[in-house]
């Protein structure tokens, strides 16, 4: 009883360690990552892609209205899981700062140093009374210097470079997927199909284009391409992920 009482004094100021070196609001910051929809991040030789799982929860509500890709330059793509407020505004910081960057110094911010522009600003809300931590960990991908980059941030400001990643709900079970399939010579095509294979592993095998959000950007074009969902449908049908509707309306 008094263990339980010594961690709710801790874990009510952000800016105290427990006698064990933890912050706890920066742990229950990583727990609401983990109610979110899933997010995919995966590096190839020529590109990066972004994949999310949209999963909306009514057939009343516009699914074009759940947004968890982002467009933070030209060269750059976000994608986000946990709390979509904090992942807006993380989002419009990374705008800002990439704007800045380019009225600056003349060119594109880099994917980066963009990455840590974004942490150093998540890692001030970790040490500052009367606030808390975003409870959200963004995917950032894009290319820099003709090269394919992805990172990841965490709600305590450490950022991690990756070759694949998965974010959010279901990430120990995406992460081992990834980690088996995963292929150093994989080309965009390639990546596309492994993010949209993963999100299908913990959805039954299948995947509804209205319920996937898919993003690329490419070392050629060094362009953030978002696709829609007829463009989806085609390579859910390429890769046989294609969910019937129908069926899921004979199930409910």
């Amino acid at each position: 009883m008094q263990g339980q009482a010594q961690q709710q004094a801790y874990d009510r100021g952000i800016t105290i360690f427990s006698p064990d070196g933890r912050l706890y609001q920066v742990e229950y910051a990583r727990e609401a990552v983990k109610r979110g929809t899933a997010s995919i991040g995966i590096r190839t030789s020529d590109g990066v892609v972004l994949a999310v799982d949209k999963r909306i929860p009514s057939p009343l509500l516009e699914d074009s209205s759940v947004e968890k890709i982002h467009k933070a330059d030209d060269h750059v793509g976000i994608a986000s899981a946990g709390h979509v407020a904090d992942a807006r505004q993380l989002i419009d910081f990374a705008r800002r700062q990439a704007q800045v960057n380019q009225l600056r110094y003349g060119e594109p911010i880099g994917v980066e140093g963009l990455t840590k522009e974004i942490t150093d600003h998540i890692q001030q809300y970790t040490q500052v009374g009367g606030a808390r931590p975003f409870g959200v960990a963004l995917i950032v991908g894009g290319i820099e210097n003709g090269e394919p980059r992805l990172f990841e941030t965490d709600p305590s400001g450490t950022p991690y470079e990756w070759k694949a990643l998965a974010v959010g709900a279901d990430r120990g079970e995406l992460q081992d997927y990834l980690e088996e399939h995963y292929d150093d010579e994989a080309e965009l095509d390639d990546g596309i199909s492994l993010a949209l294979d993963a999100l299908a592993s913990v959805n039954d095998g299948s995947l509804l284009p209205s319920e996937v959000g898919l993003a690329t950007v490419d070392v050629e074009t060094e362009t953030f391409d978002v696709f829609d969902q007829d463009r989806i449908a085609d390579k859910l049908e390429d890769t046989d992920l294609l969910a019937d509707p129908d069926a899921e309306d004979d199930d409910e």
